[in-house]
């Protein structure tokens, strides 16, 4: 099996030089990060502060053990009465991958992750913003193979944000599709 980023020089450069005419394969659209995030603000809804802390840990863990990079913690901007959220309260988490960690989560995702999930069909073309990035919704983590599900006490689910530098929402989508992610047609 081809790894991501060879496929990418190999496989999907030429392709994307014939289909959108680019003279150099400079020009050719690449992923540029991946941002993976969660919020959790549910799972401490009516919990004591000691439950909240160990919550939050082990989401922060579980996201470490995904993408192989420490999270960082959201905090709410300001306090909302009507949801019980406090200004500064920790709501979710997210991380920023790039270069060789991203290409190492975008395999893991397309190959085990997605095929893992429940009720999963394909990415469909509306997931793709004006500008070429995906934004695909995970409702559950324990999908990865580095979490266990026997050991995941609360199951949460994941955004992930593939950024492109694509022109278009057409190019970002064929570049995926040439990649190999389940793209419905």
């Amino acid at each position: 099996m081809m790894r991501l980023m060879e496929k990418y020089e190999k496989e999907v450069i030429p392709k994307m030089m014939e289909r959108f005419g680019y003279k150099n394969k400079m020009a050719v659209p690449k992923i540029e990060k991946v941002v993976v995030n969660c919020g959790f603000g549910r799972l401490l809804y009516g919990k004591t502060p000691a439950e909240k802390e160990k919550i939050y840990n082990e989401v922060l863990d579980n996201l470490a053990l995904i993408c192989g990079q420490r999270p960082v913690l959201t905090k709410a901007r300001k306090s909302i009465s009507g949801f019980k959220i406090r200004k500064g309260m920790p709501l979710g988490a997210k991380v920023t991958l790039r270069k060789k960690r991203m290409y190492d989560f975008l395999e893991r995702l397309i190959h085990i992750a997605l095929p893992r999930s429940r009720d999963f069909q394909g990415i469909l073309p509306k997931s793709f913003d004006k500008n070429g990035n995906l934004t695909i919704g995970i409702k559950e983590h324990i999908a990865f193979p580095e979490i266990d599900p026997e050991k995941a006490s609360h199951i949460f689910g994941l955004e992930v944000t593939i950024v492109t530098n694509a022109k278009s929402r057409e190019e970002g989508l064929e570049l995926l599709k040439l990649l190999g992610f389940p793209i419905k047609s």
